[in-house]
């Protein structure tokens, strides 16, 4: 088969930092290759040299045969490379039409941008992705799977033959997900070749064919991913095997931190029971959208449940919570939550990392004490989670996902809370960064604090977890020891129910 795209001997430095050192990438048509490596292995250096966002130092880039090289991203598009970066490109404040004519404008005979050949010419570039969006929607008016379609309906307009998929999934639900994967395996099938980024082994093994490994601006290796299982992969990435990522589960826990009783999620469902003691990690598990968030997001006011009560440190309270109260009230019974998206619901990405740290702790302080900078709690706080940072007073959102995510835990572990209720942990974190999570977590577990978390990646659940729960239904429908656990026994719990 012929290669569609070689990149040769790519070495690139920002500064005094080498962030490429003579990697070589190989792209067939008709394949689907996936980029893996830790934050900072350079997966994203080299795929913007490829889209001409960055200029290679040294190194050739071969199209077809042909030598290329491209001065900027449009360049780059023009030449049939098409790119769907994690900071969406898309301009908020312009319509989807707008978007995807952007820079080529199409005039009528009196000289006009002709608005009527864009609308036509872009509801034909979305129906060829299933999409029936009205092309004078304002993209700030779209969801972020919607936001993702009409990029890559963009690159398809510009007949690209390779697309660059960096972390497309990160904010997307599961049938989303799988919704994206059927028009990735349609460009394959037609061809085109496609580069896949992400930290999701599931999606990896799903999608792809082919996978490339960069450790520290280095390849590692290139292999057909028929040949790999995702310990071996993992193995490949970091150096060591997949259930190395987990600290060992908890021999012995304490009374019962959280008790769940009778909830019902909805007037119709059945009611279910759930309890976490001190000291454990227990999972919520299933298909997703049977209700493993609405119970979390119960205990926080964020979702109003039909009735039900739960009992923290001897205390009853009766749900439904107030929406304007309810963390608050968690609050005040040492109670954490961290929601699935940090970006959006947990961090201030504008603020220092002393600022997102020490969010709660202000918060949580009577509004006339005397204020308080918490200048050695920060510092503690950075220091023992490990946060690679130059200092407290960066913005949190220069950070890695990994990074930002300590953060995020990191500002509830400061208040000593003493249950966490979490929303996957690790979404959009690279494989050393979570397994740094996991054993942040165990140790707050072994400190005496209880975790209740949720997960749409049943391997970490079962690695991390001392419990699970199947949820299907919006209600319980079997618990089991996660040491005994399998995907292919909670899947069939989740199916039978």
């Amino acid at each position: 088969m012929t290669n569609l795209i070689e990149m040769l001997k790519i070495s690139k430095a920002f500064g005094g930092s080498v962030a490429l050192r003579g990697v070589s990438l190989t792209l067939e048509p008709g394949s689907v290759h996936a980029l893996m490596g830790e934050n900072g292995a350079g997966k994203s250096t080299l795929m913007k040299i490829l889209a001409g966002v960055h200029q290679p130092d040294s190194g050739e880039i071969y199209k077809n045969g042909h030598r290329i090289s491209f001065a900027n991203p449009r360049d780059a598009l023009a030449f049939g490379i098409s790119t769907v970066f994690q900071e969406l490109s898309l301009l908020p404040n312009m319509t989807i039409a707008e978007n995807l004519f952007l820079g080529r404008e199409p005039v009528n005979r009196l000289g006009f941008v002709d608005r009527k050949h864009m609308r036509l010419h872009t509801r034909e570039a979305l129906a060829k992705l299933g999409l029936t969006l009205d092309p004078n929607m304002l993209v700030s008016e779209l969801s972020i799977a919607e936001r993702q379609f009409v990029e890559i309906a963009h690159g398809i307009d510009a007949d690209a033959s390779i697309f660059i998929l960096d972390e497309p999934t990160a904010a997307l639900n599961a049938t989303d997900v799988e919704v994206l994967n059927a028009h990735i395996r349609r460009l394959r099938d037609e061809g085109k070749a496609i580069v896949y980024i992400s930290h999701r082994m599931e999606e990896i093994f799903n999608v792809c064919d082919t996978v490339t490994v960069l450790k520290d601006g280095q390849l590692v290796g290139t292999r057909p991913l028929s040949e790999m299982t995702p310990g071996s992969l993992i193995a490949m990435m970091v150096g060591r095997e997949l259930e190395d990522l987990f600290p060992a589960r908890a021999g012995a826990f304490g009374d019962v931190a959280l008790e769940i009783e009778h909830l019902k999620l909805e007037a119709t469902s059945k009611p279910l029971s759930i309890s976490v003691r001190k000291g454990e990690i227990v999972a919520l598990a299933g298909l997703e959208g049977q209700g493993q968030q609405k119970v979390l997001r119960a205990l926080v006011g964020e979702y109003s449940p039909f009735s039900g009560s739960v009992t923290i440190k001897g205390k009853t309270i009766r749900l439904p919570l107030s929406k304007e109260a309810g963390i608050r009230q968690m609050q005040a019974s040492s109670v954490a939550f961290v929601p699935e998206d940090r970006k959006d619901e947990g961090l201030f990405l504008g603020l220092s990392l002393a600022h997102n740290l020490s969010t709660s702790l202000h918060s949580s302080r009577n509004e006339l004490s005397r204020a308080q900078g918490f200048a050695d709690v920060i510092a503690s706080t950075l220091r023992s989670m490990n946060v690679k940072a130059a200092n407290a007073r960066m913005p949190v959102g220069s950070l890695s996902g990994g990074n930002q995510q300590k953060i995020l835990l990191g500002r509830y572990f400061a208040t000593k809370a003493d249950l966490l209720l979490i929303e996957e942990p690790t979404r959009g974190v690279d494989i050393g960064a979570k397994s740094e999570i996991y054993k942040l977590l165990r140790a707050f577990a072994e400190g005496g604090g209880a975790v209740l978390v949720l997960s749409r990646e049943t391997l970490e659940l079962i690695g991390l977890c001392d419990r699970i729960y199947v949820i299907h239904g919006d209600t319980v429908v079997t618990q089991m020891q996660a040491a005994e656990a399998t995907e292919h026994n909670i899947l069939d719990a989740a199916l039978s129910a």
